[in-house]
């Protein structure tokens, strides 16, 4: 599959980006991570030749509160919940594979860690997508939405506030949802999807932990104080608010400081619910 694509691992994350498949593009993620040493280019400053991200004509693109509910009692809105998952994994491939491409400059292990990153993503697509269809249902039957991508594109002119406001923000708050989903699926009798959860939750503290470390980077680089410089992005790009409970032993496993959880904690905290999903 990657046999017609360039030698160079930036250049190849871009044309997986491309990809419209969506199985397609989590292969050939894997693949790229089975070829072992690749030429990586971290001064190329690149561009794309269309559209990103390539993406399957479904599911259908809506609001997120157009979204389809969820109720666990019944089969089908169990699978618009694995559904939900799997398009949430299919733009967080994405995402780490803008992240490789996208900014120059970095050191090679910055590079490394992204394309780790999507490696995992792609695994957890995989494993949501095919549970999906023993459910019966495939990726595109419900729709779905596209807020993930959304802070990617406004983020796509300064790495700073990427780190700041997509690993550290949406992806975080996975952490805080996680569990409370995979115990109404464990409830549901859905074991085999709460195993899944227990695994995407393991992978998400580390993917949380390299936004933690390359934004913590950047800031030592610009001379910038980590916790004032995070809450002018947040307002700068309109970041949605984050509201708890909060899962304090996985942010701090992924290496947010006492400071911030406390800061966290301050701001209360409301009842965690499946629907807390549509935002991430």
């Amino acid at each position: 599959m990657l046999n017609d694509r360039p030698d160079e691992l930036r250049k190849t994350a871009l044309l997986l980006l491309a990809e419209e498949d969506a199985e397609r593009k989590a292969a050939g993620v894997r693949k790229l991570l089975e070829c072992g040493s690749m030429r990586l280019d971290c001064q190329a400053l690149l561009k794309p030749e269309g559209l990103i991200p390539g993406r399957p004509e479904r599911p259908l693109l809506v609001s997120p509160r157009d979204v389809k509910k969820r109720a666990m009692h019944t089969l089908e809105g169990r699978a618009t919940l694995i559904h939900a998952l799997v398009h949430i994994e299919f733009n967080a491939i994405n995402l780490a594979l803008d992240a490789v491409w996208r900014f120059a400059n970095m050191p090679e292990e910055y590079y490394l860690d992204w394309l780790r990153v999507a490696g995992e993503e792609a695994l957890h697509f995989s494993l949501l997508s095919n549970h999906l269809q023993g459910m019966g249902y495939a990726y595109g039957d419900f729709a779905g939405h596209n807020g993930l991508w959304e802070m990617v594109e406004k983020t796509s002119g300064d790495l700073l506030a990427r780190m700041a406001l997509v690993p550290r923000t949406l992806e975080a708050r996975g952490l805080d949802v996680v569990p409370a989903m995979r115990a109404r699926l464990a409830q549901a009798g859905d074991v085999g999807a709460s195993e899944i959860l227990d695994i995407i939750l393991r992978d998400e503290i580390g993917h949380v932990a390299i936004g933690n470390r390359w934004y913590a980077f950047l800031c030592r680089q610009r001379g910038l104080d980590p916790i004032a410089t995070y809450a002018s992005l947040a307002s700068q790009y309109g970041a949605p608010p984050l509201r708890g409970p909060f899962n304090l032993d996985a942010r701090r496993a992924a290496g947010f400081c006492e400071e911030e959880l406390a800061q966290l904690t301050d701001r209360g905290a409301c009842a965690v619910n499946v629907a807390q999903l549509d935002s991430i």
